[in-house]
């Protein structure tokens, strides 16, 4: 599919776009590639780190640009939507700049993909975009609405563009994330790991898996899809467990604004429309979309939720363990 083509990721110098760009080099040696981002020194370091792969050019630009965008997306046939703002308590503080990056740029790229007529579009989401309770998860809930939302609007003009969301948990080993966080505190010697609630799960992916899910899911969506992977869960206490020295304690310091105990992948409203295809789960708009598209014997019960907490696949100490150990 990507051989010969042109692909275009947004944020392509974070943690999931260059391991994104490095797996479609790596399977399409034919693929063409446009780094997209704001951060001239990470793209100078991930163009180092390519050897200056003539496949891959770097445009310095921001999502919320839309003429520089749309000009840096000409050409392209395929986008991969991974820009965001995604600190949860940065976003709490700094709320206008989250709703400029993660709504409006995502309009942004939404509007510039069907007015290109791009083949294909794929935005990446978040579990805290289900039923959000944070800034962060409010922006990323209406960026996928506006996705949505632009597949159909891209019917209706006879367009040929589909777009689509991934929507997955936290990703281990990304910037930012509680892998990296507590390594760190390991390496500093501190006297604790601190742990929010000994009660608080996640959804754990890895970069990797992430990458090859949203590659595969370029091959089977239609478009106006939410595509939910199924993943394991973790208990953060558990987590800080198996991670710390012998000589370090685990610290409760209490859930911070705009977290939950648990995080939840699809509510009981999205269950409606939600179908069980096996490794995954697609949420469509409507049973219209159901019947288009999929089987209604494939539904997931009514009252369904898909949640970090109740998810009947959890980590133990020994998954943990290899988990921390494949990355």
């Amino acid at each position: 599919m990507f051989n010969w083509q042109r692909v275009f990721i947004t944020g392509g110098t974070g943690s999931f776009g260059k391991v994104m760009t490095k797996k479609l080099l790596e399977l399409y040696p034919n693929v063409n590639i446009v780094i997209y981002s704001r951060d001239e020194l990470k793209q100078f370091d991930f163009m180092n780190e390519l050897e200056n792969d003539k496949r891959v050019k770097f445009i310095i630009g921001d999502v919320r640009d839309y003429e520089r965008l749309k000009y840096a997306m000409t050409g392209s046939n395929f986008v991969i939507h991974s820009s965001a703002l995604k600190q949860v308590p940065a976003g709490e503080g700094n709320p206008l700049e989250f709703v400029k990056t993660n709504i409006n740029g995502a309009e942004n790229v939404a509007r510039a993909s069907v007015e290109l007529n791009i083949s294909k579009v794929i935005a990446l989401s978040t579990d805290k975009a289900s039923n959000p309770v944070n800034l962060y998860g409010a922006t990323k809930l209406v960026s996928d609405k506006i996705f949505t939302s632009y597949n159909n609007n891209a019917l209706h003009l006879h367009r040929d563009t589909i777009l689509s969301v991934v929507r997955y948990g936290n990703v281990a080993n990304s910037r930012g994330s509680v892998i990296p966080f507590f390594k760190q505190k390991i390496k500093e010697n501190a006297d604790a790991l601190p742990v929010t609630s000994k009660d608080m799960t996640r959804f754990l992916i890895s970069i990797s898996y992430a990458v090859q899910f949203v590659i595969g899911q370029f091959y089977s969506m239609k478009g106006g899809e939410i595509f939910v992977p199924k993943l394991p869960s973790v208990n953060m206490f558990l987590l800080a467990e198996v991670m710390k020295t012998d000589k370090m304690k685990i610290e409760i310091i209490g859930v911070r604004d705009g977290e939950k105990l648990s995080e939840s992948m699809i509510s009981e409203t999205d269950s409606f429309s939600t179908v069980d295809d096996e490794d995954y789960y697609t949420i469509y708009q409507n049973l219209d979309n159901v019947d288009k598209n999929s089987s209604r014997d494939r539904l997931v019960p009514k009252g369904f939720t898909y949640e970090s907490g109740t998810n009947p696949e959890f980590l133990s100490s020994g998954d943990i363990q290899d988990f921390l150990d494949s990355l």
